[in-house]
């Protein structure tokens, strides 16, 4: 098979993890991502690394979130085990409280693989605190692991690389060569020609880059309708994330100072040991997740395009929302299985290549 016979748009978390699985079932060296920004640069449209990033319960409580999360978590801890320090990863305690009761559904399925999960006593939760869980988490220190993935995916599996903004998704298909495409494209598949989801929509945050090093532990508040967190960013010579905001809808870049003020408040209450002389707050950020109504799509969709006189196949994965890090291995396994079942269907021969490929 020639090596754009799979395109990949979208080099944020979720593109680089549908890159890995591809690579981890030898079919690498057939795989061309194609990205207007990569890991190291930085921009608003650019949301993976600006993530916090950690392992949490942040997520939905449909079956395929929490699969998804399933599958990311023993990937994230497998990593952290094996590679950590290489791929900036960390198993790290952590504790979360909910101000309202989650689902049962969703502590049941955590419960059956968290390690160390344990539910805190109602007489030991903060004021305002409903509910409470501790468990080992996996912290990332997300811009540098969205390198290492790249570079993984580069040098150790031979997946091309091409720095190019794409203006409709059928360019993804590059040549008569080109199978199929994933659409990874986060906040962009609202705006996209040939995508044009109008269930996209971006959630801003603000985080703070703190130095803290005495640190050592996750710790989240779900509430209603805002998010509290203490991430630690591994390897990073001690630096934590603080947050947050889950703003639906709201797009702007700037960093907000009354909501710098709020986030200080909040972390400081909710951990003690940050409001600290050894505590250095060194940057504002924002980012916007890429949210969709209804959860993230990953479905697969066979278009026709015009430019080469043939149908092709599409698979759309986005709109993880804050979850990237944590579900996008899963749904990358998800994105690529519907791929090969699909190809099947238009392309037999292909399918049965690249079934013997993967």
């Amino acid at each position: 098979m020639k090596s754009e016979s799979v395109v990949i748009i979208g080099a944020g978390i979720i593109g680089l993890n549908v890159a890995l699985v591809l690579a981890e079932r030898g079919y690498a060296s057939q795989t061309t991502i194609i990205a207007e920004h990569l890991p190291g640069d930085t921009s608003i449209n650019y949301t993976s690394p600006w993530a916090g990033a950690n392992f949490s319960a942040i997520s939905a409580s449909d079956k395929n979130a929490l699969r998804w999360d399933k599958i990311g978590y023993n990937h994230l801890l497998n990593l952290a085990a094996k590679d950590g320090e290489r791929a900036f990863v960390r198993a790290t305690p952590s504790t979360e409280y909910w101000d309202e009761m989650p689902s049962r559904m969703k502590l049941d399925s955590m419960a059956s693989y968290l390690k160390d999960y344990k539910e805190i006593p109602k007489k030991e939760l903060p004021q305002g605190v409903a509910f409470g869980i501790t468990f080992t988490t996996i912290t990332i220190n997300a811009p540098m692991h969205a390198h290492y993935l790249l570079q993984r995916l580069r040098h150790q599996y031979g997946v091309q690389v091409i720095r190019k903004k794409v203006s409709d998704i059928t360019s993804g298909f590059l040549n008569k060569d080109t199978e199929v495409v994933f659409n990874c494209t986060g906040n962009a598949a609202r705006s996209l020609k040939g995508v044009e989801d109008p269930k996209c929509y971006p959630t801003r945050g603000q985080i703070l880059l703190a130095k803290a090093t005495h640190i050592n532990q996750s710790v989240m508040r779900h509430g209603k309708d805002y998010e509290t967190y203490v991430i630690p960013r591994p390897y990073s010579k001690g630096n934590v994330i603080l947050g947050g905001y889950m703003q639906k809808g709201v797009s702007t870049p700037d960093t907000i100072g009354e909501e710098t003020k709020s986030i200080l408040s909040r972390t400081k209450a909710m951990l003690p040991e940050l409001d600290s002389p050894d505590t250095e707050i060194l940057a504002a950020f924002a980012g916007l997740r890429p949210s969709r109504e209804g959860g993230a799509r990953v479905a697969s969709e066979i278009v026709q395009v015009n430019d080469l006189k043939r149908k092709g196949l599409i698979v759309h994965n986005y709109g993880a929302g804050g979850t990237g890090f944590q579900a996008g291995y899963g749904m990358a396994v998800d994105a690529v299985e519907s791929a090969l079942v699909e190809l099947q269907i238009l392309q037999p021969n292909s399918a049965r290549t690249i079934r013997s490929a993967l």
